[in-house]
């Protein structure tokens, strides 16, 4: 085999087992699911997710309370540096609030890999509103921990 068609059967590899993992993750997070968020892309490194924002969502200032933002921002985090089928939890994070957030409004979190090497990653996360708006920014350290989201047959794909 050449060159690319091998790049071409990682590429294919890697996207199986992001979509593996996001489903496998997804299943088991109750906090996602119950705050109406949705997976809309994942890739290797990558994953997009959606929430819409609900009365029962807003603080006493009548927006979207910031904990709720960042929750989003958190599990497009999470489901991006899960995305290699490795378990993998938060080390550190902080958000950038900066626009107010409304109920009614459509948020999508958006997070991409800046850097991984070893046990750890740096994730940066964009959430913008229904209009493209950007209204936080998340930055993101992973660190890998012992075991992997699924069990793997004996060639190592996921099974």
């Amino acid at each position: 085999m050449g060159a690319s068609t091998d790049t071409t059967i990682d590429s294919g590899l890697a996207q199986r087992t992001a979509e593996r993992a996001a489903r496998v993750l997804y299943e088991q997070d109750r906090a996602s699911q119950s705050l109406g968020m949705r997976i809309t892309r994942i890739a290797p490194g990558e994953a997009e997710l959606t929430m819409p924002v609900r009365p029962d969502m807003t603080n006493g200032h009548h927006i979207c309370h910031g904990g709720l933002v960042f929750a989003l921002a958190d599990s497009a985090f999470a489901f991006a540096c899960n995305s290699y089928g490795d378990s993998t939890v938060a080390a550190a994070a902080s958000i950038d609030f900066l626009a107010a957030v409304r109920e009614g409004d459509a948020l999508t979190a958006t997070a991409r890999e800046l850097w991984r090497g070893g046990r750890s990653g740096l994730y940066e996360i964009v959430v913008t509103n229904q209009r493209g708006e950007p209204v936080a920014l998340f930055r993101g350290r992973s660190q890998r921990v012992a075991g992997r989201l699924m069990p793997e047959d004996a060639a190592g794909d996921s099974v």
